[in-house]
């Protein structure tokens, strides 16, 4: 009986420890399925993932979207626009864990009001062990924004200078159709929506910025205030608009 007992006890033994090391797996792998910046994880996506970054803007302002299949450069577009589009930590971790996804209303929607103010609020009020955490968290911020900028303009230059070929084509096929007139337009106008959605991000993004250091020189001066600020000084240049090929207003980036 002895034996047994002891037996008994040892399986139960052995069974606590292995559901602890699947539940320290299963952990391990939900950290590494939330992705890069807590971003949906990989089995989640697929390659139009977000396509309907241009659904929704020209959605937003009553027109509709073509229904000609992305191109590479296009589909790349949209890619890079989402995470100019959707606001720092306004994901929380364990969302991005369990692959949440949620399209973004555009700009120009009537119900989406900015408030340049809570950005900040949340930098400031979350609670920290010193003040130059805050700093620092800050600067992080700013300098994501700043590496993702010259890709997302480098490929936003190739599709607008495509869609002014597209444009000019028209002229010149034969037999084009109504409908692929109408998609010619209606992927034209998509395409610069997208990149007014993202210039028009950013620089809200830069004035919460700029708000979120105001306030933090005031509640705690600290000599990172000049590296953050020159920081925020160069995503602000690098939001100004200029005009790209195609006509289209994009940025110095």
């Amino acid at each position: 009986m002895v034996g047994i007992r002891q037996r008994a006890r040892a399986g139960r033994r052995s069974a606590a420890a292995s559901l602890a090391v699947a539940f320290a797996l299963a952990l391990a792998l939900g950290g590494c399925a939330g992705g890069d910046f807590g971003r949906t994880r990989a089995d989640m996506r697929s390659d139009d993932m977000h396509r309907w970054v241009g659904d929704e803007a020209t959605a937003s302002v009553g027109v509709k979207p073509s229904q000609f299949q992305l191109t590479d450069d296009e589909r790349m577009l949209r890619d890079f626009a989402y995470p100019l589009i959707e606001a720092p930590h306004t994901r929380p971790e364990w969302k991005g864990v369990f692959g949440d996804y949620t399209p973004l209303p555009a700009p120009w929607r009537r119900e989406v009001h900015f408030d340049r103010t809570a950005y900040g609020r949340l930098l400031i009020d979350e609670p920290h062990r010193s003040h130059s955490s805050r700093y620092a968290q800050l600067m992080e911020d700013v300098r994501d924004d700043l590496t993702r900028i010259e890709p997302f303009f480098q490929v936003a230059d190739r599709v607008l200078d495509m869609d002014s070929r597209r444009n000019q084509a028209r002229s010149i096929v034969s037999d084009l159709s109504p409908r692929e007139n109408d998609d010619v337009t209606a992927r034209i106008t998509e395409n610069a929506l997208v990149v007014k959605w993202v210039q028009h991000c950013l620089q809200q993004r830069a004035a919460s910025y700029r708000w979120a250091l105001e306030r933090l020189v005031l509640q705690a001066p600290d000599p990172m205030v000049a590296d953050t600020d020159r920081l925020i000084v160069q995503l602000e240049a690098m939001t100004a608009p200029r005009v790209a090929a195609g006509g289209a207003v994009v940025s110095k980036g």
